[in-house]
């Protein structure tokens, strides 16, 4: 069946020109060569069968043919154009899915959410939670991640921050008498609260901070969440990324007298590559500046 429409390409060339009245002004405005507009005229000259334009000394004007083509193209280009802003603009309605653990969640972006609405208004959350690190992206815009690569490959990653972590403990942790004021090697002896759900960072941490081994693993804790509770509430010395303490350090519950290295990991924004949602951007740039400010420099 023959195609009833001419390229698209050359219809928008030939818009351009005929509206601004010069195929160099054409091509400046769609970024391509003046001969690149003049052979898609051409073609689509020699598609319809009909001259478009005519010379006139150094200018071109349009035919009768070229007249009746570009008031349509003028009315059908606009009325696609006006589409396209009112999807957009539909689109910064809906809201925006973002998925992170719980421990995520609770710790670090819910005390932010009145900023983010402050500073991006066109970006209303939804936000899920996550029980585990996502294999697929299946049902949200993006995923707020603590974790290291490699990364899935239909994954679009913006990569926010380095992660940085370190030993805390609670002032009135009964053993921070003997502790205080030791180096890190101390830690070898001490055993640490740990948590299923990151149970690399200990080891990460003494990797980091070039210590001949590992500290021995005291209690555990299904999720991140319950570990910083614990170490908040005094029963022992956690390894923890140090943006989910900022506030604790700051108001002196817990302290940091090891300091905090980086790991291979990274506080991360994946979306999914085959739908990357255009507000995603906004998103990474304000999460990458709130982590900034979080982050403490590395010992």
């Amino acid at each position: 069946m023959a195609r009833e429409l001419p390229s698209l390409n050359a219809l928008r060339a030939f818009e351009a020109a005929a509206r601004l009245e010069s195929i160099s002004r054409a091509g400046s405005e769609l970024h391509v060569t003046h001969g690149a507009i003049s052979r898609q005229i051409r073609a689509l000259e020699a598609e319809l069968g009909v001259p478009l334009f005519q010379r006139q000394g150094r200018g071109v004007t349009l035919t009768a043919a070229g007249l009746r083509l570009r008031d349509a193209a003028a009315l059908s280009f606009g009325q696609l154009r006006d589409v396209c802003v009112e999807i957009s603009r539909d689109r910064t309605r809906t809201p925006f899915v973002l998925g992170c653990s719980g421990s995520l969640l609770a710790r670090w972006v819910i005390p932010r959410l009145e900023r983010l609405g402050r500073d991006l208004p066109e970006l209303p959350l939804h936000l899920s939670a996550l029980e585990d690190l996502p294999h697929a992206l299946d049902g949200l815009d993006a995923a707020l991640l603590l974790a290291a690569p490699p990364w899935p490959k239909d994954w679009h990653v913006e990569v926010l921050a380095p992660e940085t972590v370190g030993p805390v403990v609670s002032p009135a942790y009964s053993g921070w008498p003997k502790l205080k004021g030791k180096p890190a090697s101390c830690l070898l002896d001490e055993p640490l609260l740990h948590t299923a759900s990151r149970p690399q960072a200990t080891l990460a941490w003494a990797r980091a901070a070039k210590l001949p081994g590992s500290p021995p693993s005291g209690q555990g804790f299904p999720h991140l969440y319950y570990l910083l509770e614990a170490a908040i509430a005094g029963l022992g010395v956690a390894i923890v990324p140090a943006p989910l303490v900022a506030g604790e350090l700051a108001a002196g519950r817990l302290l940091a007298p090891w300091g905090f290295v980086a790991t291979d990991a990274a506080w991360v924004l994946a979306s999914p590559d085959r739908r990357h949602d255009p507000r995603a951007p906004a998103l990474a740039a304000w999460l990458a500046n709130e982590l900034a400010e979080d982050r403490p420099p590395p010992s």
